[in-house]
């Protein structure tokens, strides 16, 4: 009898290591989430089945966004400025290929079921906010998205590519490409405030992180799934801290010599990575198996699969 039930509960789980192109997905400006936390809990579905209108100035995105009736919102062309915009819950925004947001960055506060998808960030100040911020939110959907800046000016000239803080739940990055930054990806608010963001849920999965300085992602209180990421040329590795639980399947690193480690008492539970010969340090933790179906990519076709497919590649 325990036999059988292990295996009923393993079936359920539904690991499954695939090749890479049985990832591939037809995309459409209507899809909904279909990996990680982002599909619990009654899924994210954004702006499916409500209004779609098409932005090409920043003053009509920023109207677009708001309110909580169901919209999708498609970006097009080329929009800049000095500001971040709030992204309103029951919204999808889709950036069509070859558009771009320079200077202009998106932000999910007090929010719920908001996708972000195929949108091209670059170079948000800093006294404008993140490229990407998602604060006290929850079910939200980043995929495919494109965030950069540079790394000629201090590491403060600009802020962090994609924070997710104040005790979001149910949160999917997916498919995207975070480059050319000082502080990659915050999760977790402050050391200070685990009464808030001890419920934290966060999965990270086919992501290509490279020349990064720190925060690949750095990783305070809550859970967090990472697998079949790429890591390449970044000077930090994954940062588990103050109470985190991380379960961190099949990445591959590149180019540091902490692909994943610790401090003040972060945990993780790593399995299948390669870490370019250097070693994982982090204490083992609890967290042993997330709450959902996956895809597990063979370690070795990772790299093949991941980078040619990250950031702003699809076409909708």
């Amino acid at each position: 009898m325990k036999w059988f039930l292990s295996v009923i509960a393993f079936a359920a789980i539904q690991i499954v290591f695939c090749a890479p192109s049985e990832l591939a997905k037809r995309a459409a400006a209507s899809d909904v989430a279909n990996i990680g936390y982002a599909t619990l809990n009654g899924g994210t579905s954004g702006g499916s089945g409500g209004t779609t209108t098409t932005v090409t100035t920043l003053a009509a995105l920023t109207s677009a966004l708001t309110g909580t009736s169901k919209k999708i919102v498609i970006i097009s062309g080329t929009i800049t400025g000095n500001t971040v915009v709030k992204v309103g819950s029951n919204t999808s925004v889709i950036g069509k290929k070859g558009s771009s947001l320079v200077g202009v960055g998106l932000r999910v506060i007090d929010a719920t079921n908001v996708i972000i998808r195929n949108v091209k960030i670059s170079k948000v100040l800093a006294d404008a906010g993140d490229a990407i911020g998602v604060q006290a939110a929850s079910q939200v959907w980043i995929d495919h998205v494109d965030l950069s800046s540079d790394r000629d000016h201090d590491k403060d000239y600009y802020d962090g590519l994609l924070d997710i803080t104040h005790g979001v739940t149910g949160i999917t990055v997916s498919n995207s490409k975070l480059y050319n930054h000082w502080k990659g990806s915050l999760v977790g608010h402050s050391d200070s405030n685990e009464s808030e963001d001890t419920k934290i849920t966060v999965t990270y999965a086919n992501n290509y992180w490279s020349n990064l300085n720190s925060r690949t992602p750095s990783f305070r209180f809550g859970r967090g799934h990472i697998y079949n990421n790429v890591f390449d040329n970044n000077n930090d590795g994954i940062n588990t801290r103050v109470g985190a639980q991380l379960l961190v399947e099949n990445n591959v690193w590149t180019g540091t010599t902490k692909p994943l480690y610790s401090t003040d008492g972060g945990y993780a539970v790593a399995r299948g990575n390669d870490f370019g010969g250097a070693s994982n340090t982090a204490p083992t933790g609890t967290f042993t198996q997330a709450p959902y179906s996956y895809s597990l990519l063979a370690v070795g076709s990772v790299r093949s699969s991941v980078v040619s497919a990250a950031g702003q590649t699809l076409t909708l």
